[in-house]
């Protein structure tokens, strides 16, 4: 990316957006286009058009969409596949239109099928049926992968997509109805501190296995493809426009559990309710395409944990 030409970071006050932003930043990268969703509603045809007209960015980092976990998922199924395809085909759209020179879509690890072999794979996706609870989210990202790979065959645009582990990081949302886990975990960690309760009572079984990376280090690989990532003509009639991007480590949800019991330093007990869902039984990434193109992670999930609740202590609280 050329350091003096726009690049615009959409969703760019959310967990991923911000980090790309401070990333950004961090490489000297300062040519950056912002706008909150106050000033700019991306479901909106018009505005993006008008906005896209008006800015001509030369670069696009699609970060915006809704998002959240099980049980925002299951309650707002509705919102999640409309607002997100929206977004997508809008900003899309509107990249090829004004001639954007590269576009990155982010996703999500829930693109591939529920019972998805160990590791997941590039491969694996639409080899079977999805996770019911996450469905129409996961539809629509694999529609953003499909748009991107399309507009790439018919009009010669660069537009490639990151499909992201489980996130967590400094501006993660931290609401106990609509965050993931991790983000829950730590405010319930918490506050059962702040309030000596005797116990936490956690989702599930904690049996399900999850895989984490810190948000900045995503930022770092998103850069790092904008750069390095240019998909062949093969590449792109094979729908290999995406990659993973993970740590490749699994940790049960009741390891992740005591992590952040000591991370918050929390003494009481750990109570798992069962009738509530688990998800997914094992969720692990394999990320060894872009391990290939020279990226890695950088921080381990302890101490990114650690940095996370220092954050939110900070920040939060």
């Amino acid at each position: 990316m050329d350091k003096t030409e726009k690049i615009y970071v959409a969703g760019h006050r959310g967990l991923v957006g911000s980090a790309i932003v401070r990333a950004l930043k961090r490489q000297g990268y300062d040519n950056l286009v912002l706008k909150t969703r106050e000033e700019l509603d991306l479901t909106n045809q018009t505005l993006v058009a008008d906005f896209f007209s008006r800015e001509k960015p030369s670069y696009v980092f699609l970060a915006a969409a809704k998002v959240g976990g099980i049980l925002s998922n299951n309650t707002y199924p509705a919102e999640f596949i409309y607002q997100n395809l929206q977004i997508q085909n809008n900003v899309i759209e509107r990249s090829y239109r004004h001639g954007v020179k590269k576009l990155l879509l982010l996703g999500s690890s829930c693109i591939y099928p529920k019972d998805c072999p160990q590791p997941m794979r590039e491969e694996h996706l639409l080899t079977g049926s999805l996770e019911p609870t996450n469905e129409p989210y996961a539809i629509a990202k694999i529609a953003g992968i499909k748009m991107c790979q399309s507009y790439n065959r018919q009009y010669g645009t660069n537009f490639i997509a990151a499909m992201p582990t489980n996130l967590y990081g400094q501006n993660d949302n931290f609401d106990l109805e609509t965050s993931h886990v991790l983000a829950a975990m730590i405010r319930k960690f918490h506050e059962a501190k702040v309030h000596t309760r005797p116990t936490v009572t956690l989702w599930g079984t904690g049996t399900p296995v999850r895989e984490f990376l810190l948000v900045d280090d995503l930022a770092d690989a998103c850069i790092f493809l904008m750069n390095q990532f240019n998909p062949t003509k093969k590449q792109n009639e094979r729908g290999d426009i995406f990659l993973n991007v993970g740590t490749g480590k699994g940790t049960t949800v009741a390891e992740l559990a005591t992590l952040i019991q000591a991370v918050t330093g929390f003494a009481g007990g750990i109570e798992w309710d069962a009738t509530k869902p688990n998800g997914m039984a094992k969720k692990v990434m394999d990320s060894s395409r872009i391990h290939q193109l020279g990226w890695r992670h950088t921080t381990e999930l302890e101490a990114g944990l650690r940095q996370t609740y220092r954050w939110f202590s900070q920040s939060v609280t």
